[in-house]
């Protein structure tokens, strides 16, 4: 059973990414399955450090994203989710290639959220292991 609270398209993600970091750094969401989100990021001249590998502020970058997504597609269009805390632990070195993040949820509370992410390289070892924890904001009505 889905976890969403409503049903968005990859294509729609993709519009709504338009003209931000997530385009900028080459982030792509390629599936929303019932419980995680994964998405994808090259590891190239966008994403390095100063020593030819992957910076990890971009592994952050990437593990939000995904969790982001996920924490929002959770509540309904009157609530906003936003960041609390976000922390990240980088377990191997990456020089190029793509990585792939994978987002599920911990907790599903109606005040907070807490997300898994765990980053891959392309022979699934694992890169970066991060946890974000989110604020469920009731938007204010426009009356």
């Amino acid at each position: 059973m889905s976890i969403w609270h409503r049903e968005i398209s990859l294509e729609e993600i993709k519009q709504y990414e338009k003209g931000t970091m997530v385009e900028y750094l080459g982030i792509e969401v390629i599936e929303l399955g019932d419980n995680f989100v994964k998405a994808t990021m090259p590891v190239d001249y966008r994403t390095h450090q100063p020593m030819g590998i992957l910076h990890g502020g971009a592994s952050v970058v990437l593990a939000e994203t995904a969790a982001s997504l996920g924490a929002q597609l959770v509540v309904g269009k009157e609530f906003r989710c936003v960041g609390l805390d976000i922390n990240a632990n980088h377990i191997r070195a990456v020089k190029s290639g793509i990585v792939t993040a994978t987002a599920t949820p911990f907790h599903l509370g109606k005040s907070t959220q807490v997300w898994q992410i765990k980053i891959e390289n392309e022979n699934n070892q694992l890169i970066c292991i991060s946890r974000l924890t989110v604020s469920v904001l009731k938007i204010p009505s426009q009356e």
